[in-house]
């Protein structure tokens, strides 16, 4: 049996599908040879087409990948193809997206939606030719219209092709939404995919029934779905098996995006968050039905990572576990530095890490970490269930840099409970953090499916629609859109608009201030130098002296609270002194109790800067 495989838009351009890579490893194996899977590569061939045809560039490709997703402009570019027009609610659109877009990106989204349906029927007129009997789809994000829109018309041209819809948009009620709601859909596989689609493709090609098969949607003989339930149990680690990413370098060789950005593996080493198993946090929804961490073991993913890595010869990694395997910092993470390869790896971690585990890191070729830091306060970080306090994520920011690490973070807010209190005292000092990493953004949090919000409004979301994207994109009923939607719209919780306003005006001047501040400090033994340019700042130039500043600063080092300083140091005017003093200097920060300093380890970062 032929089966092709497809990555729609709006994946990104620079890797290949983890989600293709793993089936297409999965069904050569378990057919033992007998099933021909092909992927196709359709974000970077949508790339390519709008390139030549209205010179669009990467940046254009990644508002739609990557900075408009809370917005649905993806999905709703699609929208007038998956309906079979040229243009598809364009006036809603704009109404609702007009405080939120540029003037060019609102005329960007119009543009494309004609040119997004005119590929369509372009691509699947040369697919329908070469598809073979099944064609899977696998949607993430902002792939749902772009797969739809291709199946029908598919369908519509191939009426004898079986076609699967199956990623992490299938999850739960939501997989069974859009089987139900698009008829061009035969089957959608809901849940880990490694299992149930081998068995499907067998059941396919010898006759047999698909009812046993665990969150499998089909259609009986009448034409009506069916939906089986899904398993309580997820996959184990010794059965995820490692992707196959032939022939996706030389494809991207051939677009124009190689020569904009450069390509990158996608790799992971584990499924679930060790975390949210014992502390879900209460906005979270992204691991969906099965929170259960699953971690490979070191040496077979070594062995993986070694083998795909010169297979193809990239050495640029994107690790999409959801928190890295503590595990891997003894193991792992040594093994590639004793190794020597040059990899260049993005991860995600728990911000509590010490240095010395940041530094393991960085040995192994770690350049660029997600680290789950989403706000300052501890009490706001109480509320989410994060484990960690704000004097932790700002000694997290400050290794980081010490380390030569970037780091992506976002501000989150907006959680039942929070206060403008909570908020006030952080401002204040946000000026004396402008040399540390700045927030990628700030927002209120998102009501996600399969969120601790979500599953229990008590906690403080009683109210909830799906969000705004989905009425504007699909031709569908509010209480079916509240089954395939992954987002949802609730009454504004947390903190009012006055401190928002000030929160964002705040987040925004760190952001600006950042390629013109530093901060770094040398040990000597006998003083520490400090030296520094902030612009809320005079020019620092200080010396530290004596047992009781050198040994204070280093017991800052760590998050220390006022009962541990004053047990080492003595309850006494001295040490309040020197506190209120390096906090009004930007050297200390201080929050709930804790106090930590924020000055770098002097590595020359601040020449590296674009300024």
């Amino acid at each position: 049996m032929e089966i092709t495989l497809v990555n729609m838009p709006w994946a990104s351009v620079d890797y290949p599908s983890l989600a293709c890579g793993i089936l297409k490893s999965a069904v050569e194996s378990a057919s033992g040879g007998n099933n021909s899977v092909g992927v196709l590569n359709a974000n970077l061939d949508f790339f390519d087409w709008l390139n030549g045809r209205m010179g669009t560039e990467t940046e254009d490709y990644d508002f739609f990948s990557m900075e408009s997703y809370f917005q649905g402009c993806g999905d709703w570019v699609f929208a007038a193809a998956l309906y079979g027009r040229t243009r598809w609610r364009v006036a809603e659109f704009r109404e609702r997206r007009a405080r939120e877009l540029s003037a060019e990106r609102l005329e960007l989204c119009e543009l494309l939606q004609p040119r997004a349906a005119e590929w369509i029927g372009e691509y699947a007129a040369e697919l329908a030719g070469s598809c073979g009997e099944v064609v899977g789809f696998t949607t993430t994000f902002q792939q749902n219209t772009a797969s739809l829109a291709l199946a029908a018309e598919l369908r519509r041209l191939r009426p004898d092709v079986r076609i699967v819809l199956g990623g992490a948009n299938c999850d739960g009620a939501q997989g069974a939404a859009w089987h139900r709601n698009f008829p061009c859909v035969d089957y959608v596989v809901r849940g880990e995919g490694e299992v149930v689609f081998p068995r499907l493709l067998e059941r396919l090609d010898d006759g047999g029934e698909v009812s046993d098969l665990p969150g499998l949607c089909w259609r009986d003989s009448s034409g009506e779905p069916v939906v089986n339930p899904m398993t309580a149990t997820p996959l184990d680690a010794t059965g995820i098996v490692a992707p196959d990413f032939d022939g996706y370098p030389e494809r991207f060789d051939r677009s124009p995006a190689s020569n904009r950005v450069e390509p990158k593996l996608v790799l992971e080493g584990s499924r679930g968050c060790w975390w949210g198993e014992k502390h879900h946090c209460t906005f979270c929804g992204l691991n969906g039905s099965f929170l259960k961490f699953r971690g490979k073991t070191p040496e077979r993913f070594y062995e993986e990572l070694v083998e795909l890595t010169g297979r193809h010869r990239l050495l640029d990694v994107y690790l999409v576990d959801n928190i890295l395997d503590m595990d891997y910092l003894r193991t792992l993470l040594p093994w590639i530095a004793e190794a020597g390869y040059d990899l260049r790896i993005q991860c995600e971690i728990k911000s509590n890490l010490r240095y010395d585990q940041l530094r393991e890191l960085v040995r192994a070729g770690v350049v660029q970490v997600q680290p789950g830091i989403e706000n300052l306060s501890s009490r706001v970080l109480d509320i989410m269930k994060k484990g960690v306090s704000g004097c932790q994520n700002v000694r997290m920011l400050r290794d980081a840099r010490s380390l030569g690490m970037t780091v992506m973070w976002n501000l989150l807010y907006g959680f039942p409970g929070e206060s403008e209190e909570d908020y006030l005292p952080l401002l204040d000092q946000f000026p004396a953090l402008t040399h540390l990493p700045p927030m990628d953004g700030a927002s209120r949090i998102a009501l996600e499916r399969f969120s601790p919000y979500f599953d229990f409004p008590e906690l403080g979301f009683p109210e909830r629609r799906p969000d705004d994207q989905y009425f504007v994109t699909y031709d569908l009923p509010e209480e079916e859109l509240a089954e395939l939607a992954y987002l949802f719209e609730a009454p504004p919780a947390g903190i009012g608009e006055k401190p928002e306003r000030r929160l964002l005006d705040a987040v925004a001047e760190w952001s600006a201030a950042h390629s013109r501040s530093w901060l770094k400090h040398v040990d000597a033994g006998s003083e520490i130098v400090v030296l520094g340019d902030r612009p809320a700042f005079p020019r620092t130039e200080l010396v530290l002296t004596g047992t009781f500043e050198t040994e204070l600063f280093r017991a800052l080092d760590r998050p220390r609270s006022t009962r541990y300083l004053k047990r080492r140091f003595g309850d006494d005017a001295k040490l309040a002194t020197k506190l209120d003093e390096w906090i009004a200097s930007g050297l200390v920060f201080t929050e709930g109790d804790e106090y930590v300093h924020v000055v770098t380890e002097d590595n020359n970062q601040e020449l590296l800067q674009l300024r």
